[in-house]
Parts: C-alpha cells; structure tokens; sequence
C-alpha cells in the first residue's frame, strides 16, 4: 500500500494507474486497507488525479474513491477536506461512461451522511441534474451502464431530498429535475427498476410539508384569498348536529378550482398537480411494483391529501371522484407490510377527513377499516401508528355519517375500540374521540341502545 500510495504521486500516468487499481482492488473487500490509505495521505492525492488528462487514470482514481469511502465516514469526511466533491463533480460531463458510474457512485456514499447532505446539494446538484438526469430521462430506454448511473443519481437525490427544508426547497426549484423524476416513471416498463424505486422516493421526500413550504405566491394562488382570510368557522358536536346534509356545495368548489392550474405541470407544480395522482395511480396498480414503489407512490399521495386547507381537499376529491382511487386503495390494505400498511392509512385518514359525501364513502371503508384493527391494544400488527390512521379515519366518518355508526357496531367494531382504549387508556386519544362522536351519531343514526350503552360503559 505504501507502494501504490507512491505510484499515485508520480507524474507518470503509467504508475499512477497502477497505484489507483491496487488500491481500489485492495478497498474493495479489507477495512484496514481504507485505514491505511488515509494514514498514508493516499486520498488528497487521489483527488488530485481528477484532473489528469488521462480518462483511464480519472476512472481507476475515482473507482479507489469508491471503495475507499464505502462505510468508512472518515475517509468521507477526509475526502471532503481535500475538496473532492468539487473536483469530482467537474468531470462529471466527460462521455466515459464508467467514469460516470464512478463518480455518481462516489457521490451516492457521501450523501449517506446527514451532515453533508446539503453540501452535496449546493455542489453538485445542478451538475448531477443538467449532466445526468435531463439527458438520461430524454433518451429512454437506458443501457445497462446507463442504468447503474441513473440509479447511483437518482440514490444520491434521495438521501438528499431526506435532510431538511432548505435542501427540500433547492430541489424543488432546480430546473428540470422534478420533471425528470416525473418524465422517468411514466416511461419506465419495468416496475422492479431501482431507479424507478428512486425517482417514486424522491418526489414522496419533495412532497412532504408541501403546503406550508411553498412560496406565499403559490399558496395565494392554491388557496384563493378569501380562503387564506377567512377566519375558520368551527361547528360544536351536539346530538343534533345535522352530518348528513350533502356538502354539494364544497365538492362543487373543488372541482372548479382545477381550472386554476395549468394544463400541462412544470417544474414544482407537478408536485401539486392533480395530474401527479394518475401517475402515482399507474404506479399502485401494477402489481410487479416492489413494496418500496408503493411505500413511496402511498407516501406521496399522503403528503398531498394531509392538511385542512383547500388544496388538500382539492385532491382528495380528486383521488376520489376523478380518478376513483378508492377501491384500489382498500385492496391494498389485504398486507401485512407495515412500511406500506403506514401511509396508505394516513392516505385514508386523509380521505375521510376532505370528502364531501361521508355516507358513501362509510359503505365502502368501515368494514374493511374495522377488519384491520386489532382485537385488543396488545397485539404487535399492525402498528400503533396504523392503528392510530384507522382509527382517525373512523372518527372522520362517524362525525359525518351516522352510517359509519352503524356499521362499526354491525361489524363489531365497538368490541375491538374499546380493547384497544382500554389497554391505551388516554383521554387526548383516538380511540376515545370516536367514542364520543359515535355516540353522538347513534342518538340520531338508528343505532341499538344496546350498542350505546356498550360504548358508554
């Protein structure tokens, strides 16, 4: 290793490459080899060969940068001090492709760190977009060496997309790389591409905390003014509250809004476009989608539909009416897979929440909900989290459906609420609202004292 550490120093290309391969050779598979590259200052003169006029010493250099910071944060945080991301993203344009496959590489193992995340963000992610991602999602189908680049990119976006609001906000304003993300997924034939897995990552990350990060400009324009100023009128649950009556009026207004986008999305707007839905819609009914596609595609619509502001309710009624997502989506809830069992139920929470005509939508999600729930708080499956979405769903129902009242008792719903309330005894909780606004719809839903006088005790 001393040897070869000494060959990458000299000013000829023959005994650099020679120095460069050993070491990416030796890295690849031996901790101590990253170690001793490092106490030999072998990274600041890697960095230095990115330089070279000779493509085939730039390949063998960053294939050893590489290995030698795979898992090893000291020998990333040493890269990094030599100025190695700026280098390395300059030669990113150069037609070899396993010198892309390097580099792309390189920079998907930096981003696994937080702390440098934003700095990879500010350095590289212009290049990484103009370089890789606008030129690759133009020319689909990809070779397979195109491939490996476009998912070391599109690994590294994710785990940047991840970080924080600033970051989030870069990447939303980058131009050309949410469309690329997009134009990817629609053209993409092969549902189990990890590239795909990637772009489906990165726009659920975009999309989170979407509504209160946009610029005011876009709220404005999504919430209309009288919206924005309007001072939210809050109805006291009572007995006699009248839930059933038709929100015509609501649902009406949803719909016309959509004349406030443009036709066709650009840039961030495909972020809230209703077009986006159909595109996540695609996704969730090919049934060779892996459990991270859907994971992510649920995610997205999650982000999307989460708030109590206009938009949301504008594509919920969407994801309902529009695209009729919901018998998908209740199709899916037959797993196990808690990743996805997660924000598919806060998607539905979501829906329950926004949607005009609770009585249809009570006929369709209560039994299928209440099938889902435990049967007493103490079970491990499906998650607390889940059970919370479920939950917070059913209460979005009863408190507009003296239905969903109904037919929580008629499928014996009410046995499993109160196991579960009795095992997370908490007045602030879930659980313990719906208990209360089911009462409240039973006292004009039709529903047995019997059942009544359960909930009550």
């Amino acid at each position: 290793m001393v040897t070869a550490v000494k060959y990458i120093s000299e000013p000829d290309s023959a005994l650099q490459v020679l120095g460069a391969a050993y070491i990416q050779h030796q890295c690849y598979h031996s901790s101590e080899a990253k170690i001793q590259v490092r106490s030999l200052h072998g990274i600041p003169a890697l960095v230095q060969l990115y330089s070279s006029d000779n493509q085939e010493v730039q390949r063998f250099a960053t294939g050893a940068t590489r290995n030698v910071i795979y898992e090893n944060s000291d020998n990333k945080a040493a890269l990094i001090e030599a100025g190695g991301v700026a280098r390395i993203v300059s030669i990113l344009g150069e037609p070899d492709e396993e010198l892309r496959k390097n580099i792309t590489g390189v920079l998907w193992n930096l981003s696994s760190r937080d702390n440098l995340k934003e700095k990879l963000s500010k350095e590289a992610l212009l290049e990484l977009t103009e370089k890789v991602m606008i030129p690759l999602c133009s020319s689909i189908p990809l070779s397979p060496s195109e491939r490996d680049i476009f998912y070391n990119t599109t690994g590294c976006l994710r785990n940047m997309s991840s970080v924080n609001e600033r970051t989030r906000q870069m990447m939303r304003e980058m131009r050309g790389l949410v469309d690329s993300l997009v134009s990817y997924i629609q053209q993409e034939a092969r549902a189990d591409d990890k590239g795909l897995e990637n772009c489906l990552c990165v726009l659920r990350n975009l999309s989170y905390q979407l509504y209160t990060e946009l610029p005011p400009s876009v709220q404005l324009r999504l919430e209309g003014p009288r919206r924005s100023s309007a001072k939210k009128e809050i109805e006291p649950i009572g007995c006699f509250t009248l839930y059933n009556r038709k929100n015509t009026e609501q649902r009406n207004q949803n719909l016309s809004v959509l004349t406030e986008v443009s036709r066709q999305p650009r840039g961030a707007e495909w972020l809230w476009h209703p077009k986006i839905i159909g595109v996540y819609k695609q996704v969730l009914l090919n049934n060779d989608c892996s459990s991270t596609s859907r994971e992510a595609a649920l995610g997205a619509l999650q982000n999307i539909t989460a708030g109590d502001s206009r938009w949301p309710s504008v594509m919920s009624c969407v994801v309902l009416e529009q695209e009729r997502m919901l018998p998908i989506l209740l199709d899916l809830l037959d797993t196990n897979n808690d990743t996805e069992l997660k924000p598919l139920t806060g998607l539905l929470r979501n829906l329950a929440r926004h949607a005009s005509n609770k009585d249809h939508l009570a006929k369709n999600m209560v039994n299928v909900l209440v099938s889902k729930l435990p049967s007493d708080g103490l079970q491990k499956s499906p998650s607390s989290e889940a059970v919370v979405n479920i939950c917070g769903a059913l209460n979005h129902l009863v408190g507009g459906s003296s239905l969903a009242a109904r037919d929580i008792s008629y499928f014996n719903g009410l046995p499993k609420l109160m196991g579960i309330k009795n095992t997370h005894d908490n007045s602030t909780s879930e659980v313990t609202k719906l208990r209360w606004m089911f009462v409240s719809s039973c006292c004009r839903g039709g529903v047995s004292w019997a059942a009544i006088k359960f909930v009550c005790l």
